[in-house]
């Protein structure tokens, strides 16, 4: 098979094997987005007369077909393609002829996938954005309906001061909600337009139209200089990897609580049958399985941020083939993150927590009257402090 970079020499087919490795599976879910950035790259050729009116409807009616095609399942990305770039040009010149290879002037396999790369992101930040809403407000829909029920506020695992429900929930929901906002800002550098930068050097000698593309694919401004596409490569992902771990913690720690909560020592809540497993061993036994992954899968996505912000540390300028990879940590971080965000709501609106089962220590107001003395004697707070402490040690 005659890939873009072909110049006739066969290719050992364990290099194939090793430099696609599991790339060309994972642009499967670029190729729409690969689509449209090629329709608009076509537009603009002909827009500067370098791609005739009969060439650009080809190339429009082709790409859509196999955008079409390819949603319903009708044509994968092989190995032998190498990349989902060199499947759509290959499938489009086969389609319509000459005209198919004619659409790559003026741009490389860098700035299209790229390109395609930041148009997906943005999609799948309003995705992962409006899932951490739904979580916050399922949080407050818990809060809502257990606005009566008291819980014991913790610290260093012991109780501490009086809380609620709401209390607890509301906390996590307003930081979910600050998560949501933070994922929001990686648009400032997924919104910067690529294409036309080619190789990372721009195209000599043509004159291509950087704001047309911009405009018509919806970023933000033309990403300048053009050596400045390639340094910028990692950093999107990166930032993008740093909110969805620090979203992964928070939705971690609600789930350690959970967890805690759910234990036979503690049954503060119930969960249905439906959200959790059971042993196979054990016949009374029903497993938190959900929340146990959502705890863990904090650590993964953690890992896939190291893994992304590790393959870029002290690259040098210009492309180098190691920024293929961030395509791995950065899907599988985009991936746990909006299976957890999916679930979420749902095993918290079935959460029903059990007041009957919730004591709160005695010695839990103690602070509270501490400063009750403070307001109605006058005297310091270390004064009251101390004769509150005295109190509670007396038999």
């Amino acid at each position: 098979m005659t890939r873009l970079w072909d110049k006739g020499v066969p290719l050992d087919a364990r290099v194939l094997s090793y430099t696609a490795a599991e790339d060309y599976a994972l642009d499967e879910r670029l190729v729409r987005y690969d689509v449209q950035a090629s329709i608009a790259h076509a537009e603009m050729l002909h827009e500067q007369k370098l791609l005739s009116a009969s060439d650009l409807e080809a190339i429009r009616a082709g790409l859509g077909a196999l955008a079409d095609e390819h949603a319903r399942g009708l044509w994968r990305i092989e190995l032998a393609d190498e990349d989902g770039q060199t499947a759509l040009e290959r499938r489009l010149t086969e389609r319509i002829g000459p005209a198919g290879g004619r659409v790559h002037l003026g741009r490389s396999r860098n700035d299209q996938v790229l390109t395609a790369l930041r148009l997906y992101l943005r999609d799948a930040v309003e995705a992962l954005s409006g899932g951490a809403l739904g979580v916050a407000e399922a949080l407050e829909r818990l809060a809502e309906r257990e606005k009566g029920t008291a819980l014991p506020g913790y610290t260093h695992m012991q109780q501490a001061m009086p809380s609620s429900v709401p209390l607890w929930a509301g906390g996590f929901a307003a930081e979910v909600r600050d998560d949501a906002e933070n994922l929001r800002h990686v648009h400032r550098r997924i919104g910067k337009s690529p294409l036309g930068s080619a190789a990372g050097y721009g195209t000599p000698g043509l004159p291509l139209d950087r704001k047309s593309t911009q405009h018509k694919l919806g970023f933000t401004v033309v990403q300048e200089p053009v050596t400045a596409v390639q340094l910028s490569r990692g950093k999107a992902e990166a930032q993008l990897l740093l909110e969805i771990t620090l979203l992964m913690q928070d939705l971690g720690r609600l789930a350690a609580d959970i967890l805690l909560f759910y234990t036979q020592e503690f049954g503060f809540l119930e969960l249905p049958d439906a959200f959790t497993t059971g042993s196979s061993i054990m016949p009374q036994k029903r497993n938190p399985d959900v929340f146990e992954l959502i705890r863990g899968r904090s650590a993964t996505a953690q890992a896939c941020l190291t893994e992304a912000l590790g393959l870029c540390a002290k690259l040098p300028s210009g492309y180098q083939r190691d920024l293929q990879l961030l395509k791995f940590p950065l899907f599988r971080g985009i991936d746990i993150a909006q299976q957890t965000l999916d679930i979420l709501p749902a095993a918290l609106d079935a959460m029903r927590f059990l007041p009957k089962r919730i004591r709160l220590d005695p010695a839990i107001h103690a602070a509270e009257e501490a400063n009750r003395l403070v307001v109605t004697e006058g005297i310091p707070f270390r004064e009251a402090y101390r004769r509150i402490a005295a109190k509670l040690r007396k038999p």
